[in-house]
């Protein structure tokens, strides 16, 4: 089954619904020239894709462009799941998660490096595997500076737990330091079909540090759920953080929007409108497995800000009010 974009802007949301069809785990970075980059995990999952814009709309017909394939054998050659594209210290890098040719389940985060000015057209070198405190099942890396440290952010298996951990890169590949444990499933909504906290995303916003971060299996229960720290806090010290007790992005059968989650955040053209860009399915129930099927498109909408501070995110197809 495959459900193609319709070509309409969503009076809900201004953009087009859906926006990037067959595009998961959407990752958009708006760079300081003001150019709009976007990657996101493929069908096939063997191969890492990019496209530019000028705006928000613009990447709906961007030209694709394929920067790095999956290696035949050995690491890095299988399941090529959420790139993101980061710009660190001039360079450009993506994180993403991969397993291994002969061990597609052996799912780890490793770094590509571009040192050209356009990520597009330069050339990527293999920085190899983040090595971590213990071997499991790890996917999702991010990373954000705060304060002049580069943090990293991660999803972990720890038993039957897929839990969030963050610690200090000492280079964009390379942790330094403890490896602290933010987040562990403990609500219903983190435990639908599978006990997971995955896909963290980063905003900075009124004195606090958020991660937002997907919750539960990845079919209709799939949703997102929120923590915070103040950002002069120890962000290294898990009493810092607080997680919100109810999940603040979830499915809407109104609009179609079944499972959205493994969001990022970025701001529209005016530098000003927040943005939060996402993935959902068009329909709740799945013909064969979540990973085969295709249709997790990726789509974009405005949110807002409560006056406690937190993020008002509306509800997926419903882009949340402008207030004054």
């Amino acid at each position: 089954m495959t459900t193609n974009r319709n070509d309409k802007v969503s009076e809900e949301t201004g953009y087009t619904s859906p926006w990037i069809v067959e595009r998961a785990d959407p990752y958009v970075w708006k760079h300081n020239d003001g150019t709009y980059y976007f990657t996101a995990s493929v069908p096939e999952y063997d191969r890492i894709v990019l496209r530019k814009a000028t705006t928000i709309e613009g990447l709906v017909d961007a030209e694709e462009t394929v920067i790095w394939r999956k290696h035949d054998t050995g690491e890095m050659g299988h399941h090529i799941w959420a790139p993101e594209l980061h710009y660190i210290d001039d360079k450009w890098y993506v994180y993403f998660a991969a397993g291994k040719a002969e061990e597609i389940w052996a799912i780890r985060p490793y770094v590509l490096e571009c040192v050209d000015a356009d990520p597009i057209t330069g050339t990527w070198v293999e920085k190899g595997k983040i090595e971590l405190d213990f071997e499991s099942f790890s996917l999702d890396a991010t990373t954000f500076n705060h304060k002049g440290v580069q943090y990293l952010i991660w999803a972990q298996y720890k038993g039957d737990d897929s839990n969030i951990y963050m610690a200090k890169l000492a280079n964009p590949w390379t942790i330094v330091g403890p490896q602290v444990l933010l987040s562990t499933p403990q609500y219903d909504w983190e435990t639908q079909g599978h006990r997971v906290n995955e896909g963290p995303a980063v905003l900075v916003r009124n004195g606090r540090i958020f991660v937002a971060f997907s919750a539960s299996a990845t079919d209709h229960r799939y949703c997102v759920g929120l923590l915070e720290a103040s950002e002069d806090s120890d962000l290294l010290d898990p009493s810092s953080w607080t997680k919100h007790p109810l999940p603040v992005f979830e499915t809407n059968e109104e609009t179609e929007n079944f499972g959205p989650g493994h969001n990022c955040f970025t701001v529209a053209e005016d530098g000003v409108t927040d943005l939060i860009i996402y993935h959902a399915r068009p329909y709740r129930d799945i013909i064969g497995g979540a990973l085969s099927d295709p249709n997790r498109h990726a789509r974009v909408q405005r949110f807002t800000w409560n006056e406690d501070g937190t993020p008002h995110f509306g509800k997926p197809g419903k882009a949340a009010a402008v207030t004054q």
